[in-house]
């Protein structure tokens, strides 16, 4: 079937929960709330909200109810919502932030494209607050990276951000309908009972005296290090939830800095586990099969065919070119130090001034040339043949 990006969004994961939609209208954004507001037979809640603020707050109040919360927006609406954002992690609930990048900054331009909110998507909240990011390439990728931005939120227990833009939102190419049987498993379970045999010493856990079962709402999953996930009113769950620092396990409010730094610590390692569920990346080599060579170009989001078709014509030329594209911004997959190692020179293609190009650098110390175009139109083939070319010759 042929298929629009906008329409893979607004069905992304009806058969996975119940999913509460809240959004303020924004463009490019706002035909996913249009569209999902027809759907309310599959289990979907929409809401339109007095702002971005309320938009996110709502989606995170249906998290917080047993529902999968999601949000759409774009760059100014993302900035708005930070703070949610934010409580979500500290929280750690499970919310899907979708954001179709616009020019910028400000207002900026609303109808053109471009890749400037990745800083923002990772790094965009006060404190050490890391959350996964997710970026598809085209409208044939949002299904697969909406079903995994989902996932991962409810796997992980934590806000996702997937990162379209506007070259993708409003394109539309045939699409594969994937069997579910081909799909990662998409499980959710949610604590019906309490999961310690007695409160801790220092403390009673919801008025239980030391010795009775209790709930821990933040002991955690040995694999994930997520939390339980315990629905409102589920008899013998209580538990206190807010902005405020947690105690390990109790959930308690606690200002102590050795339990400040520990909780830190561990919101972060859960996120740097999320890369136990990505593949590394396959090196794109035109059909060749080489996978070393002079050059590699990297891409992420809408780039990726111009890059690939790039890639084409500089093997045709004899130049041993090749391309990467990275799916998933943060953590970043694995593998990726190996396949980095064996190029000698990096250029990293986006539509930004380079945000991609410095996140690489500073993880890898290696020399990741940026190629930024910001100019509301999607790079063309022939402009990184060309970057290429000069790089290499």
């Amino acid at each position: 079937t042929d298929l629009s990006t906008k329409e893979v969004d607004r069905s992304k994961n009806m058969f996975a929960l119940g999913l509460f939609y809240g959004s303020y209208p924004i463009t490019p954004a706002s035909d996913i709330l249009h569209e999902l507001s027809r759907h309310k037979n599959f289990g979907v809640m929409t809401f339109q909200a007095e702002d971005e603020i309320a938009a996110a707050g709502s989606a995170l109040g249906a998290s917080f109810g047993g529902q999968l919360g999601v949000c759409a927006t774009s760059g100014p609406g993302l900035a708005l919502k930070t703070e949610t954002i934010g409580l979500a992690t500290m929280t750690e609930l499970p919310m899907v932030i979708l954001d179709v990048q616009r020019g910028g900054p400000s207002t900026g331009l609303p109808t053109k494209t471009e890749q400037g909110d990745l800083f923002q998507a990772i790094y965009g909240r006060n404190g050490d607050a890391p959350l996964p990011v997710v970026a598809p390439d085209g409208p044939a990728d949002c299904f697969r990276a909406a079903y995994d931005a989902c996932r991962l939120a409810c796997t992980y227990m934590t806000p996702v951000i997937l990162l379209a833009d506007v070259y993708l939102a409003n394109g539309s190419e045939p699409w594969r309908i994937p069997d579910a049987a081909d799909l990662p498993p998409f499980e959710v379970h949610f604590a019906t009972e309490p999961n310690a045999s007695g409160a801790p010493e220092s403390t009673h856990v919801n008025g239980k005296k030391n010795g009775e079962a209790s709930f821990l709402p933040y002991r955690r999953d040995e694999e994930t290090l997520a939390r339980p996930w315990a629905k409102p009113g589920t008899e013998g769950l209580e538990h206190r939830v807010g902005g405020l620092e947690k105690e390990a396990e109790t959930g308690d409010v606690s200002y102590d800095p050795a339990n400040h730094q520990h909780m830190t610590d561990v919101r972060a390692e859960k996120i740097q586990r999320v890369a136990r569920d990505l593949d590394a990346p396959e090196v794109y080599s035109a059909g060749t099969g080489a996978d070393e060579g002079d050059l590699l170009i990297t891409a992420w989001g809408s780039t990726r065919g111009a890059v690939e078709t790039a890639v084409d014509r500089l093997q045709g030329r004899g130049l041993a070119v090749n391309g990467l594209h990275l799916r998933t911004l943060w953590p970043l997959p694995p593998g990726l130090e190996a396949i980095f190692d064996r190029f000698e020179h990096h250029l990293v293609p986006e539509q930004n001034n380079g945000q991609l190009a410095r996140l690489l650098r500073d993880e890898f110390l290696l020399d990741f040339r940026p190629y930024g175009k910001v100019q509301g139109q999607p790079f063309t083939p022939g402009e990184i043949v060309e970057q290429a070319e000069a790089m290499i010759s």
